[in-house]
């Protein structure tokens, strides 16, 4: 949690709550996983406030996207991270079903969808935190444009996407096509996404979630 004030037992409940409200709309979304509607550049707006992606920063081009395999590992360099991947669904109210608590550094990857280094756009949920610590996304709001993530994948590529923008989106306005949808048709993209915003004492919920935007630019391996 960003706040260590809130009292343990809080992180996991706040934490339960953000996952219904993060993918609120996720199943009108997956009933067309593979034909989203491309509606334009999802640049921020007063809606989706956050580091964005300043005018200076010089991006590498797309790369080919690559054949379907599964994910098994995310690394983050910036951040430290090197997680493995565990397959999930929808819950019953229609949103990922994150990992376990006591699996607080893996990553979700929504096995309905994209696979990551192929065509169209794959999302990776993970925890912010947990009742007692922090958890392996607790860091992605701080990332950067020109960033990179990597994906190790179970045919022995390793597909390396480049950070674009890092957004964090108010739940109350929240675009499932915004925020799913490809920037550019034909490319291959990742979402990362975690809680962030505000923590309301109230709801015992965080205002917003972080969204980490990010498009194949290389690979490698086999």
């Amino acid at each position: 949690m960003s706040d260590r004030e809130h009292t343990s037992g809080t992180g996991r409940l706040l934490t339960g709550v953000t996952w219904a409200l993060l993918l609120l709309g996720l199943w009108m979304w997956g009933r067309e996983v593979t034909d989203v509607r491309h509606g334009g550049s999802a640049s921020a707006t007063g809606d989706m406030a956050a580091v964005g992606r300043p005018p200076d920063v010089r991006l590498p081009p797309s790369s080919r996207p690559l054949g379907g395999a599964l994910p098994q590992r995310v690394d983050i360099p910036d951040l430290g991270v090197q997680a493995p991947v565990v397959a999930r669904g929808l819950n019953g109210q229609g949103a990922i079903d994150p990992p376990p608590y006591d699996q607080a550094g893996v990553v979700g990857w929504y096995a309905a969808g994209v696979k990551p280094g192929a065509a169209g756009t794959a999302l990776m949920v993970g925890h912010v935190d947990t009742e007692t610590r922090p958890a392996v996304f607790y860091r992605i709001s701080a990332m950067k444009p020109g960033q990179t993530v990597r994906v190790f994948r179970d045919d022995g590529k390793v597909a390396e996407f480049t950070v674009e923008d890092v957004q964090v989106v108010n739940r109350d306005r929240f675009d499932a096509q915004q925020v799913y949808g490809p920037r550019r048709t034909g490319r291959s993209e990742l979402r990362l996404i975690t809680c962030g915003g505000a923590f309301d004492r109230v709801s015992r919920s965080y205002s917003a979630n972080v969204i980490v935007s990010a498009y194949l630019t290389g690979s490698t391996g086999r």
